[in-house]
């Protein structure tokens, strides 16, 4: 993988399969991938054959889980994030039925074909079981903003819905880029300054990046609002007021952008659905949501981050007008993790990580 960016200022317009529309999106079905009675075998033999041979998550190869005929379609799907909108939802996963364990064997094994993990919490966990396990809410919770992740892949299988609410909704990065620069082309060079990030590792670190960066006709974008406010808000340039004025009017903007009927895609996650999605050129979001009383019940998705294969067959770095852009390798796990029994948690994963992760989740 090698970088040939645009860092300077718009060009134009993005143009190509990475720009799409939510209502034209949800009117067709071409990113829907339904698993045949086949392939839902093959995953359960697989998950048979990878226990069998003692691989455990983290050590787990494509060997150890075979996928004889949905392979070829993990390998279409992996192009259809690469090449494609960034997103594709893989309905039918046999998650469920499987259970808790067998779930999370599924989803790893799953991606293998699609990239190598990468930790998203201090301490180096690379599957995140997103569920409420605290006391029954007497409010809904709240909305999660649109942004990308720090991972080049996302993938979300989903265990159960909540009892209402709780829709995913993604947003083509090239959509809001292309809004930027037609209805506010005096902030659209922002977008291509660098900003600071809060580092996700918890040690203070900043990140100094350009939001959108450009690699032909494909975007590369980088935005939480979260780690913006915490990294100071500001271009990396040390601006002055007015350049932060300018800066949080360009978040407000992408947000609002993102968040428009015209734009985000809406989706019901139903037990068995695996979303996969490229978070340079997607951002995702979530909706407000109302669970169930019993524990037992309530919403629970399982969550993976992957880096994508390096590319092979290339003496050096490819260079050129498509070539991908740097690999985002996730949280860097922290040199000291305190024992579980010394920290402040609650049990599972934060549907988004905080930038500094001081109540690490077990």
């Amino acid at each position: 993988m090698a970088e040939t960016p645009d860092t300077t200022a718009p060009t134009g317009p993005f143009t190509g399969p990475a720009l799409w529309y939510g209502p034209d999106a949800a009117a067709r079905d071409d990113w829907v991938l339904r698993l045949s009675a086949e392939h839902r075998e093959e995953l359960r033999t697989a998950v048979h054959t990878a226990r069998g041979r003692g691989a455990t998550l983290l050590r787990m190869t494509v060997t150890d889980f075979p996928l004889p005929t949905l392979a070829a379609e993990l390998q279409r799907a992996a192009a259809s994030l690469a090449e494609g909108p960034g997103f594709v939802l893989l309905r039918s996963v046999p998650a469920d039925p499987l259970g808790e364990a067998e779930a999370s064997t599924v989803l790893r094994g799953i991606g293998q074909y699609l990239g190598r993990p990468v930790p998203q919490t201090a301490d180096g966990r690379v599957l995140c079981h997103i569920r409420d396990t605290g006391p029954v809410p007497d409010l809904p919770r709240a909305a999660l903003p649109f942004r990308t992740a720090e991972s080049d892949l996302l993938g979300l299988l989903c265990l159960r819905p909540a009892r209402s609410g709780g829709r995913t909704l993604l947003a083509s990065a090239a959509a809001v880029h292309n809004a930027v620069l037609d209805t506010r082309p005096d902030l659209a060079g922002r977008l291509y300054r660098r900003h600071l990030f809060d580092g996700p590792s918890g040690e203070g670190a900043y990140l100094a990046s350009p939001l959108v960066t450009r690699y032909g006709d494909r975007p590369s974008m980088r935005y939480d609002r979260a780690r913006l406010d915490n990294g100071a808000g500001t271009s990396g340039d040390g601006g002055a007021d007015g350049a932060r004025a300018a800066d949080r009017e360009l978040y407000d903007l992408i947000e609002t952008t993102a968040a428009s009927p015209a734009v985000r895609l809406e989706l019901d996650l139903h037990p068995g659905d695996l979303l996969l999605l490229d978070n340079h050129v997607v951002l995702h979001a979530r909706s407000a949501y109302e669970d169930f009383d019993a524990a037992e019940h309530r919403r629970h998705l399982l969550r993976m981050w992957l880096a994508r294969h390096e590319d092979t067959g290339h003496a050096g770095r490819p260079t050129g007008p498509h070539a991908r852009p740097v690999t985002r390798a996730g949280v860097t796990p922290r040199d000291v993790i305190l024992p579980r029994s010394l920290r402040t948690t609650r049990p599972g994963c934060m549907e988004r990580p905080p930038p500094y992760a001081t109540t690490t989740p077990p």
